[in-house]
C-alpha cells in the first residue's frame, strides 16, 4: 500500500507514482493523439467540411452521454472502494479478535506448552490467510518451535482454525479449561472463520463482467467520436484535449479495478502482509510479557 502525506499537494500533482495511472494509460494515450490527429487532418485538410456539416452535431450525443457515463463511473469506483473499505475493516476485526484470543489464553492457561501452541498458532492464522488471499503458495507454516503439517491441496485456514479448535476440545477435556471457558475462548476461534469467508466472498465475486465490459466499451466509443465534432470548435487543439478526456475517464476505471481485489499485490491493495506481522509481534508481546 502507497505511503503518503494527505497535505503535500505539490507530490501529488508533479510527481508520478509507479502505481499511477498515467503511466499505465500512457502507450493508449499517445495512441489516441495520434488518431484525433488523423481524423482532425481529415476533416480540415482532405474533406474541408465546413461549419454547415451534420458531422459537428455529433457532439450533442456527447452532452447526452456525458451525465450518463459519469454516473457509471461514480458507482464503479463507489463499489470498489466499498470492498478495499470492507476488507479493510475485516482485517483490523482479525487484529482485535487475535489480541482478544491471546488475552484470554495468558490469564485462563497456566501451562507453557499450552501457551506456546497458542502463541505460535493466533498469529499463523493471519499469517496463513495473507498468503491463501494473494494466492501465494510461498507460505508454508513452518513457523519457529512450531512444526505443522499443513495439506496445500486442502483450505489451509480451515486446517490452521481445527488446530485451534482441537486444542481447546483438548485442553477442556483434560480438565485445564472449564465448559464456560470454552463458550469464553469460542467467541474469537469462531470470527477467524468469519473474516476468512467474508474475505473470500470479497475475492471470489467480482464485478459483473457484462457490467465491467460494458463501461469499457463506453469509455472506448464515447473518446474515439469526440475529434469528429470538436474539431470543428478546437481545430488541433483537439488532441490534447481529447487525451486529457480519456486519461480522466480511463483513470477512473484503472482505479476502480486495483482496488475492487483489495487483497493482492498492487501498490494500492491493503498491507495485509504488514498487518498480519503486526498480529504476531503484538501476540507474542502478550504472551512475554505475561
Amino acid at each position: 500500500m502507497v505511503q503518503y502525506d494527505t497535505k503535500d499537494w505539490i507530490t501529488f500533482i508533479f510527481r508520478f507514482h509507479q502505481s499511477d495511472t498515467f503511466r499505465k494509460l500512457l502507450p493508449l494515450m499517445v495512441l489516441i493523439g495520434v488518431y484525433s490527429g488523423i481524423i482532425c487532418f481529415l476533416e480540415e485538410e482532405v474533406f474541408h467540411l465546413g461549419e454547415d456539416s451534420l458531422v459537428k452535431n455529433i457532439s450533442v450525443m456527447h452532452s447526452m452521454l456525458g451525465f450518463v457515463i459519469s454516473l457509471l463511473l461514480a458507482y464503479r469506483t463507489n463499489t470498489a472502494y466499498d470492498r478495499w473499505w470492507e476488507g479493510r475493516k475485516l482485517w483490523g476485526t482479525l487484529v482485535n479478535n487475535s489480541r482478544n484470543l491471546a488475552l484470554k489464553i495468558v490469564v485462563t492457561l497456566e501451562s507453557e506448552i499450552d501457551r506456546h501452541f497458542y502463541q505460535k498458532v493466533i498469529p499463523l492464522y493471519a499469517h496463513i490467510l495473507q498468503k491463501y488471499l494473494a494466492d501465494d503458495e510461498s507460505g508454508l507454516v513452518l513457523f519457529e518451535g512450531l512444526d505443522l503439517d499443513i495439506d496445500h491441496m486442502k483450505h489451509k485456514p480451515n486446517q490452521v482454525a481445527k488446530m485451534l479448535y482441537k486444542k481447546s476440545d483438548e485442553l477442556y477435556k483434560s480438565g485445564k479449561i472449564s465448559g464456560h471457558q470454552l463458550l469464553y475462548l469460542n467467541t474469537e476461534l469462531q470470527s477467524f472463520t468469519d473474516v476468512c469467508g467474508a474475505c473470500e466472498r470479497i475475492k471470489n465475486t467480482p464485478i459483473p463482467y457484462s457490467y465491467s465490459a460494458f463501461i469499457k466499451k463506453f469509455i472506448f466509443f464515447y473518446v474515439m467520436t469526440l475529434p469528429f465534432s470538436y474539431t470543428f470548435i478546437l481545430s488541433y487543439y483537439v488532441i490534447p484535449v481529447v487525451v486529457f478526456i480519456f486519461y480522466v475517464l480511463a483513470s477512473l476505471e484503472l482505479i476502480a479495478e486495483e482496488i475492487e481485489d483489495p487483497f493482492g499485490n498492487d501498490a494500492n491493495d491493503l498491507p495485509t502482509e504488514k498487518i498480519a506481522a503486526n498480529i504476531k509481534k503484538h501476540v507474542d508481546e502478550i504472551f512475554v510479557s505475561n
